[in-house]
């Protein structure tokens, strides 16, 4: 039952998969689940180090009680603009923030990008973030702050003197170009060892190589997104494709 909640035998097959070293894909493969499944499961409980079945399944009816006495608010979530499906937008930035976490980004910091960059304005201020999100100011203080240091939002004023926090069109492309900067300190430290280690000594000629493979990367990595950077400023075009998905959700 693809669609359905895990049931406690498929955590602990999970569990087991984890323990063998087995990839997320080749685990829900043999579960039967799509692979978003089993990555947004593992990532919610503990990641793939401290993951345990029981107390995964535990957490989850929890987190279903907890859901369970709230209609009012399910009921305001269904107004979505443009005729959005709720339960499938929740879906979606469940997985989306679940994906950020498994590129490196801590868990709040993940659902204050997955919010902004599901939102049509692509601005919220830290009042609207936590009001989403239900957590405290502090937490979007502090995971605000994380991302400001990825180059990953920007901060803007509005017209009220509030601070808004910003995804836009150059957002993968500030973020790309600050994370191959980020190699320039490791480049440099790296040649760096070569002249204390001795420039003819194997351990020198591995800083060396380390040294030029990231210089080589860096360069490659700006060179791309300078010529793609216009691929964030087209709207893209909507295909046949597209246009019968959104029919047949119609109908």
């Amino acid at each position: 039952m693809p669609g359905g909640r895990l049931t406690q035998p498929e955590r602990q097959q999970i569990a087991l998969g984890l323990a063998d070293s087995l990839p997320y894909a080749e685990i829900a493969r043999r579960l039967g689940r799509p692979t978003s499944t089993v990555t947004r499961e593992v990532m919610r409980n503990g990641g793939p180090t401290a993951y345990r079945a029981d107390l995964a399944h535990r957490a989850t009816e929890r987190r279903a009680r907890r859901r369970r006495p709230a209609p009012s608010r399910a009921a305001e979530s269904v107004a979505l603009p443009h005729g959005r499906d709720a339960e499938a937008v929740a879906e979606y930035e469940e997985s989306f923030t679940t994906v950020l976490m498994t590129s490196g980004l801590p868990k709040m910091a993940a659902r204050v990008l997955t919010c902004l960059s599901t939102t049509d304005s692509g601005s919220l201020t830290a009042s609207q973030l936590a009001q989403r999100l239900q957590v405290s100011p502090a937490s979007i203080s502090k995971a605000i702050a994380f991302l400001e240091s990825q180059s990953l939002v920007r901060r803007e004023r509005d017209e009220r003197r509030r601070d808004r926090y910003v995804v836009d069109d150059e957002l993968f492309y500030q973020a790309t170009i600050a994370s191959a900067r980020a190699n320039d300190q490791l480049v440099e430290t790296a040649r760096q060892g070569v002249a204390i280690l001795g420039s003819h000594t194997p351990a020198a000629a591995r800083l060396e190589n380390i040294a030029r493979f990231l210089d080589f990367i860096s360069e490659s990595i700006i060179r791309a997104a300078g010529q793609a950077r216009e691929i964030l400023h087209t709207r893209p075009a909507t295909t046949s494709n597209d246009t019968a998905r959104v029919s047949a959700r119609r109908r």
